[in-house]
């Protein structure tokens, strides 16, 4: 089982820059891919952006070129570095690691708001 905590979420204003943070309660060294997804009142969770053991990474087209996604094994951690943050881009950001299609978990989540 892997427990995952998230932070670093807040009030931010357009162009403004954020870190979230996910930390585990455990190596993340095996596991097949951490991702952050997020979700907005009345929208489907969505991916953001997701990093496999390798270092390969995946990201929506909407955060392609502002969001960064990086983990430090040693740590137990997976960030998510937010650059020129949109309106859009408010919502709750909610950690996962996927070990399997039969194990995956998720964090409880951490409020991005976005307001000039």
């Amino acid at each position: 089982q892997v427990h995952l905590v998230e932070s670093g979420g807040g009030l931010v204003q357009p162009g403004w820059s954020l870190r979230l943070s996910c930390a585990a309660s455990r190596s993340i060294f095996s596991i097949a891919a951490m991702g952050w997804f997020r979700q907005a009142p009345g929208k489907q969770r969505e991916l953001v952006a997701s990093i496999t053991t390798g270092g390969n990474t995946d990201y929506a087209e909407s955060v392609k070129g502002r969001f960064t996604i990086s983990r430090d094994n040693a740590k137990n951690s997976v960030y998510l570095e937010m650059n020129n943050v949109k309106p859009d881009d408010a919502a709750v950001y909610f950690c996962r690691a996927y070990l399997q299609r039969t194990l995956v978990y998720w964090g409880q989540g951490t409020q991005v708001t976005v307001s000039s």
